[in-house]
């Protein structure tokens, strides 16, 4: 299912400020891809620093982070390195719009089923073309777009 380099390996940078959350990532990721080296990163600075010196297939970037957020990171590993994929996956579906706009190859909310962003994943390291995966959110408050 997962696209490997010719080596056989796929390297991984996993960027969340919470460490249970990077080690649950890890574990899923370590579970699915047969020869995979993953990386931690608990802030955005880190995760640039981490592309640059790693050079991963992939990036699991989360939004709100100490230091530099995940879409200001997003922003500055894309501009640097366009042919990284960045996966953004945040509790917050409305951050979607955002990251893609930040040059994000895919969004996963992070309440999605752990299948979901494990095809996201596939699909990334296959090259296929991957659309936004954005929960739908039913929105009661202001439609304009605007933040209050």
């Amino acid at each position: 299912m997962f696209y490997y380099e010719e080596d056989g390996s796929v390297r991984i940078v996993i960027a969340d400020d919470q460490k249970h959350a990077r080690q649950g990532l890890r574990a899923l990721l370590a579970a699915e891809l047969a020869d995979v080296e993953i990386r931690e990163a608990a802030d955005g600075a880190e995760a640039d620093r981490l592309a640059a010196e790693f050079q991963p297939d992939l990036i699991l970037m989360d939004v709100r982070m100490p230091v530099l957020g995940g879409i200001a990171a997003t922003r500055r590993i894309k501009q640097r390195q366009p042919g990284v994929k960045i996966l953004v996956h945040s509790l917050d579906p409305c951050a979607a719009g955002e990251a893609i706009s930040a040059g994000a190859d895919a969004f996963v909310g992070k309440c999605e089923e752990p299948a979901t962003l494990l095809r996201v994943v596939g699909d990334l390291l296959a090259g296929s073309a991957c659309v936004p995966c954005v929960p739908i959110v039913e929105s009661g408050g202001d439609e304009t777009g605007t933040r209050g």
